[in-house]
C-alpha cells in the first residue's frame, strides 16, 4: 500500500493487491493564506474517496474547487495537512499542457520515460513504438514535437504517462485546450485505451459532458473549501457522444447542482 500523510509519502513496490486504486480519507489541506501573517487558507476539507481498481472517475467542480490540489495529492507532488491517501503502486500524472521535451522525437519522449522506469535499453525503441500505436500514431516516432499538432501531442502525452506502467492515472484537465473536434475523438481514444487496459483513472474537469461522457462516477466538489457535494454513477453504455440525449439529460442535472453550489459560494 502507498500512503500519503501530513509527515509521510510512501510507495509501495511490492505486488501485493490491494482492493482500490486510490483511497482518500478525511483529506484537508491548508496553504497559508494571502496577506494574512501566520494564517492559513483551507483549500480541501476533510475529502473522503476511494477509486476502485478498473474504475473511470471525473472530479467536476468550479475553478477554484481545489481538483487540482486534490489530484496532485494523490500524485504525491504536495502532502495534505490532514489524513492519509492511499494508491496501488506509484500513479501516472498527466497534465493539460503536454510538457513534451521539444528537443527530443516522439519516441524518445516515450523511452526517456521508459528509462526512467528502468527499461533496459534495447526495448525502450518497441516499447515506445508500441505506446505509439496504442494511442494510433504509428510511425510518428521520429517527429519531433513541433512537427504534432495539438492532438498528437496529447497523444504522446498519454504514451508517455503510460509507459510508466502504472495502474492509476491522474489526468488534469487534458483536453481543456483543444477545439472540439479533436477533444471529441480524444474522448473516444482514452475510453478505448482504458477499457483495453483495464487502468484506473481519476480526471479533473470542469466540463460537465465531458465528465459524464468519460466516467462511470462524476464526483462534484463544492467551492472554498471543496468538500464532496454529491456523486452520481453514470450507467449508460458505451460508445456514448457528447450529444446523446441520456449524456445530456444527466449534464443539464449535474449542472443544475453545480451552479446552485456556485451561488451558495457567492461565485461568479
Amino acid at each position: 500500500m502507498a500512503t500519503t500523510t501530513a509527515t509521510t509519502a510512501k510507495v509501495a513496490e511490492d505486488a501485493t493487491a490491494v482492493p482500490y486504486a486510490a483511497r482518500i480519507e478525511h483529506v484537508s489541506k491548508s496553504f497559508p493564506a494571502p496577506g494574512t501573517p501566520g494564517g492559513q487558507q483551507l483549500v480541501l476539507d476533510d475529502i473522503t474517496l476511494d477509486v476502485a481498481p478498473g474504475e473511470f472517475v471525473t472530479l467536476l467542480g468550479a475553478s477554484g474547487c481545489g481538483k487540482s490540489t486534490l489530484l496532485n495529492l494523490v500524485a504525491g507532488l504536495d502532502l495534505p495537512s490532514a489524513g492519509s491517501i492511499g494508491t496501488d503502486g506509484r500513479p501516472a500524472l498527466m497534465f493539460q499542457e503536454h510538457a513534451l521535451f521539444p528537443w527530443l522525437t516522439a519516441g524518445k519522449n516515450i523511452e526517456l520515460a521508459l528509462k526512467l522506469r528502468g527499461v533496459a535499453k534495447a526495448e525502450r525503441r518497441p516499447e515506445a513504438e508500441r505506446l505509439l500505436e496504442l494511442v494510433r500514431l504509428q510511425g510518428a516516432h521520429g517527429k519531433r514535437v513541433h512537427e504534432l499538432s495539438g492532438g498528437m501531442r496529447q497523444r504522446v502525452a498519454l504514451a508517455r504517462a503510460l509507459a510508466q506502467d502504472s495502474r492509476l492515472l491522474l489526468m488534469d484537465e487534458p483536453f481543456a485546450a483543444l477545439d472540439a473536434i479533436t477533444r471529441d475523438v480524444l474522448h473516444d481514444e482514452l475510453t478505448r485505451i482504458w477499457r483495453e487496459t483495464g487502468l484506473s483513472v481519476l480526471f479533473v474537469t470542469h466540463n460537465v459532458r465531458e465528465a459524464v461522457r468519460l466516467a462511470q462516477r462524476v464526483v462534484l466538489l463544492s467551492s472554498r473549501p471543496g468538500r464532496i457535494a454529491r456523486e452520481w454513477t453514470v450507467d449508460l453504455p458505451h460508445p456514448r457522444r457528447i450529444e446523446d440525449a441520456a449524456v445530456a439529460e444527466l449534464s443539464v442535472e449535474i449542472t443544475e447542482e453545480l451552479r446552485g453550489e456556485i451561488r451558495r459560494h457567492g461565485q461568479h
